[in-house]
């Protein structure tokens, strides 16, 4: 098993959102960073959901891969913000998994006190000028963070 954070703005697709829904498919990634640690994810996988662009911006929930990685049918949407004009069905360039919600945390762990934790401090997510949108988190952090 694999441990993962993913970030998303929470007036874009929050953890109530996601709570709400039960499942949603993540994609709309165009990093080719993220996308290759989209590639390494597994059904299982666990994950932490990380409001960005919050004040402050903090991991507020647990999910879990509920798929195995497929090609992100965005790309192929001429419609769709996350259009590629080079992906096709055959190569679609881009990939995305399901997410499934797991849990709200109690108390949101925000960036700050990630920061200031010795124990999370070289978590990637704290390190300066890490702007990814999924990354991945050892399996010591995400314990210590999810409670888990």
């Amino acid at each position: 098993m694999k441990y993962w954070l993913i970030k998303s703005e929470p007036d874009c697709y929050s953890i109530a959102d996601l709570k709400q829904d039960k499942k949603t498919s993540w994609g709309g990634v165009r990093n080719y960073q993220a996308r290759n640690f989209i590639k390494d994810m597994s059904k299982g996988d666990l994950v932490l959901f990380y409001h960005s662009s919050a004040n402050p911006p903090a991991v507020v929930g647990v999910c879990k891969v509920a798929s195995a990685p497929y090609g992100d049918l965005t790309a192929l949407d001429p419609k769709n913000e996350h259009f590629d004009p080079k992906a096709t069905k055959e190569n679609p360039i881009w990939a995305a998994v399901d997410m499934q919600y797991l849990s709200t945390l109690k108390d949101p762990l925000t960036l700050p006190l990630i920061k200031i934790n010795p124990k999370l401090s070289d978590m990637l997510v704290a390190q300066q000028g890490n702007r990814l949108s999924i990354m991945p988190v050892s399996e010591k952090h995400f314990k210590l963070v999810s409670g888990a």
